[in-house]
């Protein structure tokens, strides 16, 4: 028992206690990835991805048919209407024959579905349903890369329109191209050469996968409100289409043993098993979108746990540094920090980086550039801005929507807390953020600072 307990002291040792920035490449990946698969089991067991998931399948229910009649209606213009029953099937083959019976009755309702008919009010009900299911999935990404700032409404409405007319579009041309090319004569002529045409066979094995990743890419890339890298989405779509593949493999195996569903539920099998899996379709697209945003930003797999808030004296140094760096380039006329930059530069999760610039914008501190994503300035000159005055805006930030009472016969805290701002203030009089950003520019303390301290005590002087 001992020893289980000293290997699993060392495991986590080996795992959250060691800095991956020193470690080769060939250490540093594996340990990196016991830290995503920790967080990924995290996320599910805490309930956060299948919380999101589950809201998903609500509104995906009350939105497909609306959104494939969307979706029709623009096909439709191209000639290519035909091809939706085809790919909706290819979508549910985990169902098995019920897949296509599933799609086949989906369609029906598609085609039934007159616009003439519905007039300004259902057309309006039906363009809000879509609207409404892109909108909520916009929502459950940025949660999932903590973007608390959603697309501002026009911008939604835009977007939403161009992913309704654009990616229908994109997505059944690509079909369209990959068929062309592969009823090619060159490609047929080569089909029958070694081994072209085992490589040629393959590669048309793969192609349903390479659509998935597609098409996951483009998700992770343009639905959050953040810019996402082209890398990380990537390697975030790849495990979730291998997931697709795989998981639906399993469940077609399941479906073909599920009799007894069809016994117990009678006609209601079809429902409940679509609903389990387009539960399972949005679970492994959020663990993509999960893998995307943790290979972006790793500072959120420094620690075991997923509690990212900070300390009194952590929030302090987060200030310090944060500023230190602003007035730094500030002062060498380099391009201004974003919060992702920092975020990446202080190994810190981008929540705190981008409350601590929320803090310091709101105590006029700092300003946010037009450009986008926004940068970061000091508000005024570093020169002019005293560290303490920033130190005590961060530290007296919330007040205003909490006060304690300190009881009368306990006037000591109100004492206390008096002396601690006097102190902080006599060891911060007089220094600005220019100095602390020469500070830690040169590895130095300021000459202010210097004055300030005196000569160095031993420890056996101070009293």
């Amino acid at each position: 028992m001992q020893s289980l307990s000293r290997f699993k002291t060392g495991f986590e040792q080996a795992v959250w206690y060691t800095d991956l920035a020193r470690l080769p490449a060939w250490q540093a990946l594996p340990v990196f990835a016991v830290r995503l698969v920790d967080a990924i089991g995290r996320d599910l067991v805490q309930g956060r991805l299948t919380l999101y998931a589950t809201s998903l399948v609500y509104t995906t229910l009350l939105s497909l048919v609306p959104l494939l009649a969307v979706s029709f209606s623009v096909l439709k213009g191209f000639g290519v209407h035909n091809q939706i029953e085809p790919m909706l099937s290819e979508a549910l083959a985990p169902l098995g024959a019920k897949g296509v019976e599933v799609a086949r009755a989906l369609i029906g309702y598609v085609d039934n579905t007159d616009v003439k008919v519905l007039g300004s009010v259902g057309l309006a009900f039906l363009l809000y349903s879509v609207i409404s299911l892109i909108s909520k999935i916009e929502q459950v990404f940025n949660a999932t890369w903590h973007v608390e700032q959603p697309r501002p409404v026009l911008q939604r409405f835009s977007h939403y329109l161009s992913v309704l007319l654009i990616g229908p579009v994109l997505f059944f041309a690509a079909v369209g191209a990959t068929a062309s090319v592969q009823s090619t004569a060159l490609v047929q002529w080569l089909i029958q050469i070694e081994p072209f045409g085992f490589l040629l066979e393959t590669t048309a094995e793969l192609v349903p996968l390479l659509l998935i990743v597609l098409a996951f890419t483009f998700a992770y890339m343009f639905v959050p409100n953040t810019r996402v890298r082209l890398i990380p989405a990537l390697i975030g779509a790849v495990v979730a289409g291998l997931l697709w593949q795989t998981v639906g493999s399993l469940f077609a195996t399941f479906m073909s043993g599920s009799t007894r569903y069809a016994a117990i539920y009678s006609s209601l099998a079809i429902a409940i098993l679509f609903m389990m899996w387009v539960y399972i379709a949005w679970l492994i697209l959020l663990v993509g979108a999960s893998i995307a945003f943790y290979r972006q930003y790793p500072e959120y797999l420094a620690a075991r746990s997923a509690d990212l808030r900070l300390s009194n004296r952590l929030r302090e140094r987060l200030a310090l540094s944060v500023g230190a760096a602003l007035a730094e380039r500030h002062r060498s006329g380099q391009p201004p920090w974003t919060a992702d930059a920092l975020s990446h530069t202080l190994s810190v999760p981008m929540t705190n980086v981008a409350k601590m610039l929320h803090i310091l914008e709101d105590g006029g501190f700092v300003l946010r550039t037009a450009a986008e994503p926004p940068g970061y300035v000091p508000a005024r000159s570093p020169a002019v801005i005293p560290v303490a005055d920033m130190l005590r805006g961060v530290r007296s930030d919330g007040e205003d929507r909490l006060r304690i009472q300190v009881p009368p016969h306990n006037a000591v805290v109100t004492r206390l807390e008096h002396h601690i701002d006097v102190a902080v203030d006599e060891a911060l009089e007089g220094m600005t953020l220019a100095d602390l950003a020469e500070s830690t520019d040169t590895g130095t303390t300021s000459p202010a600072a210097n004055a300030r301290q005196g000569p160095p005590e031993s420890p056996g002087k101070r009293s």
